[in-house]
């Protein structure tokens, strides 16, 4: 039976791609068959007869399971904004049961599935469906991505309070290092692993040239619980 982690953040441009393609990638090194969704995605272009979003493209090149785009995005807007309002202009609403009937195609097909959210924890799919809703029904295990620069405690303890409060498992957090110069980044990981009521999980350094797959994770013994 297949193994996942449901990949959240604590909203737009922390870092969820960038921590999924290292998870792949340190799954793939112990020997996994690693297969990976980001079932919503907006700020898609048209490519190769149809639309193709960045993210998605690059969790495709990771995974190891040969997937086709559309298992691993199966709804992609061309409007950079959130879900909601990109499938209503398009009149082309998520379909959950879509997503979860690939969801448990792809875990026939492997060994570990990475599902990387689309914004924040309670960013609107539609009218009555959030992402915290996708992942209660895929049911892989959550793992929040903090950035971690000024502003990140905030917004990190209330997703993790709203991660509480869901019918899901929380397996930890990521912490992702998106500003060099920071000055107070111990002092944060120290706050956030005090406050936060889940383990780290790893640590992803800087990254100098600024490509998601140019530094790998830092582990913590709280992850080889989950894999090893």
């Amino acid at each position: 039976m297949a193994q996942g982690f449901f990949i959240t953040g604590t909203g737009t441009g922390v870092g969820k791609t960038r921590v999924s393609l290292a998870l792949i990638r340190e799954l793939r090194r112990r020997g996994f068959r690693v297969a990976a969704m980001k079932p919503v995605a907006t700020g898609a272009v048209r490519r190769d007869g149809g639309l193709r979003q960045e993210d998605a493209e690059l969790l495709l090149a990771a995974a190891n399971v040969e997937l086709s785009y559309d298992e691993v995005n199966a709804f992609a807007y061309e409007a950079p904004t959130s879900p909601h309002i990109a499938a209503r202009r398009e009149n082309r609403p998520v379909d959950i049961e879509v997503i979860i009937a690939r969801n448990e195609a792809l875990g026939a097909r492997a060994d570990w599935v990475i599902v990387e959210g689309v914004g924040g924890w309670e960013v609107p799919l539609n009218a009555d469906t959030r992402v915290s809703d996708l992942a209660e029904a895929l049911r892989w295990p959550v793992v929040l991505v903090v950035d971690l620069r000024l502003g990140c405690l905030n917004q990190a303890l209330l997703s993790a309070a709203a991660i509480g409060r869901s019918c899901v498992r929380p397996a930890g957090w990521i912490g992702n290092v998106i500003d060099p110069g920071f000055a107070y980044l111990d002092e944060y990981l120290d706050t956030l692993e005090e406050s936060l009521p889940e383990p780290r999980l790893a640590l992803l350094p800087w990254c100098p040239d600024g490509h998601p797959e140019s530094s790998g994770l830092v582990l913590s013994a709280a992850f080889e619980q989950w894999v090893g």
